[in-house]
């Protein structure tokens, strides 16, 4: 894999919350997309879900609990729980699907 500018990327892509796969590690598929303040629908996968925020600030709404999520920082959504992206959230979203 080459050197990525993952906000680059992410400002690129002709629609928010659309992902583009940058490559796989293993078993892990390695995802960017970019957040615009708006809200994403709560959702469960059968795996688990690495959220890691490049820049920006991501909301999320787990289990009735509010979580912040801030530039540098990762929350992984274990297999099964469901979760959701609040309004306000923006910036680059790195996905890492294992």
């Amino acid at each position: 894999m080459s050197l990525l500018h993952l906000d680059s990327i992410a400002n690129a892509l002709p629609a928010a919350w659309r992902s583009t796969v940058l490559g796989q590690v293993g078993p892990a598929r390695i995802k960017v997309l970019r957040m615009d303040e708006s809200a994403y629908d709560e959702e469960t996968h059968d795996y688990n879900e690495g959220l890691l925020v490049i820049s920006g600030q991501m909301r999320l709404s787990v289990a009735g609990e509010t979580i912040a999520v801030e530039a540098g920082q990762m929350y992984v959504a274990q297999a099964g729980v469901p979760h959701a992206v609040l309004p306000g959230s923006h910036g680059t979203l790195v996905i890492v699907d294992v």
